[in-house]
């Protein structure tokens, strides 16, 4: 055999393992929960914190529960809620959006834009803030809330769409926008547009795709001629397109929609090495977390569950993570279970 078409060979195999190797699934051994605190300093509430799951339903807070990043360096108002984190889609890189909102200092009034952040490690992040009024005066100069913004890779147009509930100051209406975010993840790539008009207004939109279809879970209403709220609870739209339509079905998901217990802050999360998911939601009157289970993102266990935790999350979202990660965060925060970590 020629040397040279034995080395070309050789050379093929190689680059054929290398391929092998970085296209090998990641395995996923447990789960990050990004979220705020509802208990505490009231200062210091509206920050980013995470907690590491090795089952998803026994957690425990990194950095002995206080914020990971303080929201004055990465925040326009000076406080976050709502925090959405991704893991990034043919890249190696993770997202978390949030809502630019400091109740404490602020009041509920206002607040005109969202937190962006990006980070390849998990602990390291950069950041940036879109305040709508001021980038886009025109359409959003009269915006009230830009509220619980979440982030999903599209995979049609091969970009990351960050879509939010916006309410305006001389309109009632709920409804979700959306833009694109730009290619390193600091900004809008154009002016945000309506996704979609829920009939009785929604917000905290969760959107997860399953077998050809995307499920938007959110909280939404029901109201009476008087266009008063009567009901409200965790519904959900689907699509076979992020651009729409969505249909809506206006069925209670939640446990809770027939009493007087309210829950906001829905999120959806499948189980590693698992055919299940979780619908977890923030029972933000009495400071609780519960979650209820489904296989098909249709039905939903009849009976809630709780979590057991050493903090008192407040609307967040859950990623799975490896080994290599959860030791990573353990390194720089504490407060992995060693059952997590590499030795």
């Amino acid at each position: 055999m020629n040397q040279n078409f034995s080395k070309q060979l050789i050379l093929i195999a190689f680059v054929a393992l290398l391929t092998a190797c970085s296209s090998k699934p990641k395995e996923f051994t447990g789960y990050l929960f990004a979220y705020f605190e509802g208990s505490g300093d009231a200062q210091k509430q509206e920050q980013l914190r995470f907690a590491v799951s090795e089952d998803a339903i026994n957690w425990f807070a990194l950095n002995n529960n206080e914020p990971i990043i303080p929201s004055a360096k990465i925040s326009k108002s000076g406080g976050i809620r709502d925090p959405h984190i991704l893991r990034g889609e043919n890249d190696d890189n993770f997202y978390i959006v949030a809502t630019d909102m400091f109740t404490i200092k602020n009041g509920w009034d206002s607040n005109p834009g969202i937190v962006m952040l990006q980070s390849n490690n998990l602990t390291d992040w950069t950041s940036s803030y879109i305040d709508l009024s001021e980038t886009y005066p025109e359409k959003f100069g009269n915006v009230k809330w830009v509220w619980a913004p979440q982030v999903i890779f599209d995979n049609e147009e091969g970009k990351y769409l960050i879509y939010f509930t916006i309410r305006y100051y001389d309109s009632e209406d709920l409804d979700f926008y959306s833009a694109y975010a730009n290619s390193d993840f600091t900004s809008f790539e154009s002016e945000p547009e309506l996704m979609f008009h829920s009939k009785y207004g929604a917000i905290d939109g969760d959107i997860i795709y399953k077998d050809g279809t995307y499920h938007m879970f959110y909280k939404g209403h029901t109201r009476n001629d008087n266009w008063e709220i009567i009901k409200n609870g965790i519904q959900q739209a689907t699509s076979k397109s992020l651009k729409g339509p969505w249909v809506e079905d206006f069925k209670y998901l939640d446990v809770y929609a027939d009493d007087s217990t309210v829950v906001e802050g829905s999120s959806v999360f499948k189980l590693n090495n698992s055919n299940e998911y979780i619908l977890m939601y923030d029972l933000y009157a009495s400071q609780q977390y519960e979650f209820q289970r489904s296989t098909d993102l249709y039905h939903f266990s009849e009976k809630s569950e709780k979590f057991t935790k050493n903090f008192q999350p407040r609307h967040g979202s859950v990623i799975g993570i490896t080994s290599e990660e959860a030791t990573r965060l353990n390194n720089k925060w504490g407060g992995v279970p060693k059952s997590l970590l590499i030795e």
